[in-house]
């Protein structure tokens, strides 16, 4: 009996060491996570409910501020100012994206095939993206001068025009103006990626449809479409929110004029700030979180059921 309540104490010190162990080996993953979750809560959430906080309040720099309610997205939307930002964001965002999206697909495509010195043409696609944005809106600007611009130049030698084009000055070509140099800009991460997207497709695929008797359009929307389909809506998610973020470009090229017909979300900010009124600049942050939940809702709808 003795020995036989030796054998169970036994056993049970080996299961408490063994379910120590276990412990010991889950506090040290907790240990190896810890880092990055302090990242995570210091970059990007405590900012994050802390400029939903402020929004709610008439903090200003350099002073506390009381808490107001809703008084500053009252103010906002009864200034017409922000109205225009909201549809010039709307339409710049919307032309843009769209833009992108055609002539990244067609590019990718183009660069998928075997044609000639296409490694050349694959990095050179690549220059407008690295290059850096100061000096990429900083050209564009200078193109775009009425007096000494490249595109004046062109277009008076060519005869298309007979005086000089202020492309930035005047209401009616100062927004189609940012959206060319935006897509010029941002077009080679569309590229890029569709390509690399392309080249994960079977070529199986391509060959079982060439079999079936479908032609070069009919292969791309059936075989090249579908098979980069979660990469085209992950890329609409993130460069939409990036162009909608956009300041320097704005900024650099027309400064939200003439006359707020550039003014977007981050420069009508930016200038909030400039009257040193910290919670109607937040306010104009928080006023964009609605359409950047409901957009990422529905990419993640379209890829669970593509999943399913």
């Amino acid at each position: 009996m003795t020995q036989r309540a030796s054998q169970d104490i036994h056993t049970q010190i080996k299961g408490e060491s063994r379910l120590t162990l276990r412990q010991m080996e889950s506090l040290m993953g907790y240990v190896l996570v810890a880092p990055l979750l302090v990242c995570i809560l210091v970059l990007v959430v405590y900012p994050f409910f802390f400029a939903i906080a402020i929004s709610f309040t008439d903090r200003s720099i350099g002073a506390g501020g009381a808490f107001v309610g809703l008084a500053n997205f009252e103010y906002l939307f009864n200034q017409a100012a922000f109205l225009e930002t909201v549809r010039n964001t709307i339409v710049l965002v919307s032309v843009v994206q769209i833009s992108k999206l055609f002539l990244g697909l067609g590019i990718a495509v183009l660069l998928n095939l075997p044609i000639r010195g296409r490694q050349f043409w694959r990095g050179l696609i690549l220059i407008p993206w690295a290059m850096p944005a100061f000096v990429a809106f900083i050209t564009w600007k200078l193109m775009f001068v009425p007096q000494g611009g490249a595109l004046n130049y062109m277009l008076i030698e060519s005869g298309l025009v007979t005086t000089h084009v202020d492309f930035l000055g005047t209401r009616e070509l100062a927004m189609p103006s940012v959206i060319v140099a935006l897509v010029w800009r941002g077009f080679p991460f569309w590229v890029i990626t569709f390509l690399a997207g392309l080249q994960s497709v079977p070529e199986e695929l391509y060959e079982a449809a060439a079999l079936d008797g479908a032609n070069a359009w009919q292969r791309f929307l059936n075989v090249s479409l579908p098979g980069i389909r979660h990469i085209v809506l992950i890329v609409i998610l993130v460069s939409t929110i990036g162009t909608t973020n956009n300041f320097e470009g704005i900024f650099l090229l027309t400064g939200g004029g003439p006359s707020n017909s550039t003014m977007t979300f981050p420069v009508f900010a930016y200038y909030s700030l400039q009257n040193l009124n910290i919670g109607e600049a937040a306010a104009v942050g928080v006023a964009m979180l609605p359409i950047f939940a409901m957009l990422a809702f529905v990419v993640a709808i379209l890829l669970q059921r593509d999943e399913s």
